[in-house]
């Protein structure tokens, strides 16, 4: 009985390997071994990244959220805690939007949830 080596399939996989890598340079490209390594590298990387793009962005919009608060005369932790009491819809990346775009919504939706969380 000869030996079956499967060629159909290790073709296929190779193939589908080597399209994933088929934008790297040289040997990276070309050949399966090394573009194999590449290509697992890059798969691991853009997970890990994936993840840090959502924590960059959450700091960008406190640090946004932030110098508008701090223009109105408070701080970024206790707007957050009237945020929290006020029971207001708004995420950061709403109020972020607001305060980077259209300062004078913003300043309202300040007054109110210091209002509604001070009790005034």
């Amino acid at each position: 009985m000869p030996r079956a080596k499967g060629g159909a399939k290790t073709r296929r996989r190779h193939k589908k390997i080597l399209k994933m890598a088929s934008g790297m340079r040289a040997a990276r490209s070309r050949l399966f071994r090394t573009a194999r390594e590449q290509v697992y590298r890059g798969l691991k990387l853009a997970y890990r990244e994936r993840k840090r793009k959502k924590r960059e962005y959450r700091a960008l919009w406190i640090t946004r959220i932030n110098a508008a608060v701090r223009s109105m005369g408070s701080k970024y932790s206790v707007f957050a805690g009237w945020v929290t009491k006020s029971g207001i819809g708004l995420d950061r990346k709403a109020l972020a939007d607001l305060a980077l775009n259209d300062l004078e919504a913003f300043k309202a939706v300040f007054n109110q949830v210091r209002a509604v969380a001070t009790g005034a």
